[in-house]
C-alpha cells in the first residue's frame, strides 16, 4: 500500500509559504498581526552582517521606533493590572553608569515572595524596559504572586546605545547582585533571572559570568524564552533547521545576523559564552542553576535554544524545555489580548518554577 511522505513543516516543506498560511499558525495570532503587515515576510531591512556601523544603528533605530509604535498599539485597550504596585530604584552599576530597576510588587503581601530580575528583548541592542508590554509583563508576574524587577540595561545601538558587549550584560549582573544584597528590603526569597529573545541570552549570560565569577549561589534559577544565543545568524547550520523553516516569520536571519554585528561590532567575542551562550562548554556550564528553556514553534530562535537545552542536560544542570506551539518569537508575551491564555500559561509556568528550586 502506497504512503505519503510528510510535508516538511514551514518553508523547509514550501520554500515560499508565508506566516499566515501555515497550519500550524494560532489564528488568533495571526488575526492580531494582520493590521500591521506582520503576518507576512517583514520587508527587507536592507542591511546584513557585512553592512557599515554606520547603516547598522541607523537600521536599530528605525527598527527600535517600529517595534515601539507596535508594543504599544498590542498594549494600548488593557485593562490595568489591579493589585499592583511599582517603583523606580536607581543603582549603581560595575561601571559607574545609574541603571534604572523598575519594582512591581503585589499589594498587601508581607510574606518573602520569589523575584523575577527580567531582562528585556530587542537583540541585546534596542528597546526600554519602560515599553508599555515590559511594564504590563512585570505587572502581571507581580499579579501572580513575584516580586518583578526590570532592568534598564545599556544597547548595543538604539536609543540607548551605542554600548556593545560587554555593557548590557554587566548591567544585568550589576542588577542581580543589587536585588541579592538587598533581599530583606525587597522581601524576597528566590532569584529568578528571567527574559525573552536578547533578554534570554542575557539571563543565561548573566548566570555564566557568576558561575565564571564564584556568586552563581546568588541566583536560584533562570527562565530564558526564545533565546537569542547563537551569534553567528549570517551563516547556514543545517543542525538549527529552525532557522530556514521559520524565516521571515515576524523576524529573519539576515536582520539578526545584523544586529549581532551590534551587540560585538568587531566579531571578536563569537565565541564568548559571556556575549553568545551557545559557545558554552561543559566547562562554562557544570554547575550552573536550574533552567528553564521556553521557545516557539514558529521562530527561526527554535532550535538553538532546544540544542543549549540539550547541552545543558550534557553538563548535567538541571532543565527543562518547553515549545510553544502556534507561537512566532516571543508570541507568547506579546499577544495579552489575542492569546490571552497562551500569555498567562507562561506566567503561571514562571510561578511554577520558582516553587521547584
Amino acid at each position: 500500500m502506497a504512503t505519503t511522505a510528510p510535508t516538511l513543516p514551514g518553508r523547509l516543506g514550501a520554500p515560499n509559504l508565508e506566516m499566515k498560511d501555515d497550519p500550524r499558525a494560532d489564528p488568533r495570532m495571526i488575526a492580531a498581526l494582520a493590521p500591521f503587515g506582520l503576518d507576512c515576510p517583514p520587508p527587507s531591512a536592507g542591511v546584513d552582517a557585512s553592512s557599515s556601523m554606520e547603516a547598522l544603528y541607523a537600521y536599530c533605530n528605525a527598527a527600535e521606533a517600529g517595534f515601539e509604535g507596535f508594543n504599544e498599539a498590542v498594549f494600548a485597550d488593557l485593562d490595568p493590572v489591579p493589585g499592583v504596585s511599582s517603583r523606580t530604584e536607581i543603582i549603581r552599576g560595575v561601571d559607574g553608569n545609574d541603571i534604572a530597576l523598575y519594582i512591581h510588587r503585589p499589594d498587601g503581601v508581607t510574606d518573602a515572595l520569589p523575584c523575577v530580575v527580567h531582562t528585556h528583548g530587542g537583540g541585546m541592542v534596542m528597546l526600554k524596559g519602560s515599553a508599555p508590554g515590559y511594564i504590563r509583563w512585570r505587572d502581571e508576574l507581580a499579579a501572580a504572586g513575584m516580586v518583578a524587577v526590570g532592568v534598564e540595561f545599556r544597547n548595543g545601538g538604539g536609543a540607548l546605545g551605542d554600548h556593545p558587549f560587554p555593557a548590557g550584560l554587566n548591567d544585568c549582573a550589576s542588577a542581580v547582585r543589587w536585588v541579592d544584597e538587598n533581599r530583606g528590603s525587597l522581601g524576597i526569597s528566590k532569584i529568578i533571572v528571567s527574559g525573552e529573545s536578547g533578554g534570554g541570552n542575557l539571563c543565561i549570560a548573566t548566570a555564566l559570568k557568576a558561575n565564571s565569577e564564584g556568586w552563581v549561589d546568588k541566583i536560584d534559577g533562570v527562565y530564558a524564552q526564545c533565546p537569542y544565543i547563537l551569534g553567528s545568524w549570517a551563516q547556514t547550520n543545517s543542525e538549527l533547521p529552525s532557522l530556514h523553516e521559520n524565516d521571515d516569520y515576524l523576524i529573519n536571519v539576515s536582520s539578526m545576523g545584523a544586529l549581532a554585528k551590534v551587540y560585538d561590532p568587531t566579531g571578536e567575542h563569537r565565541n564568548n559564552p559571556l556575549c553568545w551562550p551557545f559557545a558554552a562548554g561543559p566547562d562554562d556550564l557544570a554547575g550552573l542553576p536550574p533552567h528553564v528553556i521556553s521557545v516557539n514553534e514558529l521562530d527561526p530562535l527554535r532550535d538553538e535554544g532546544l540544542a543549549f537545552f540539550r547541552k545543558l542536560l550534557s553538563a548535567r544542570v538541571r532543565a527543562v524545555s518547553r515549545t510553544v506551539n502556534g507561537t512566532c518569537h516571543a508570541g507568547d508575551c506579546i499577544f495579552r489580548a489575542a492569546l490571552p491564555d497562551v500569555y498567562q500559561a507562561t506566567v503561571d509556568d514562571i510561578k511554577a518554577f520558582t516553587k521547584t528550586l
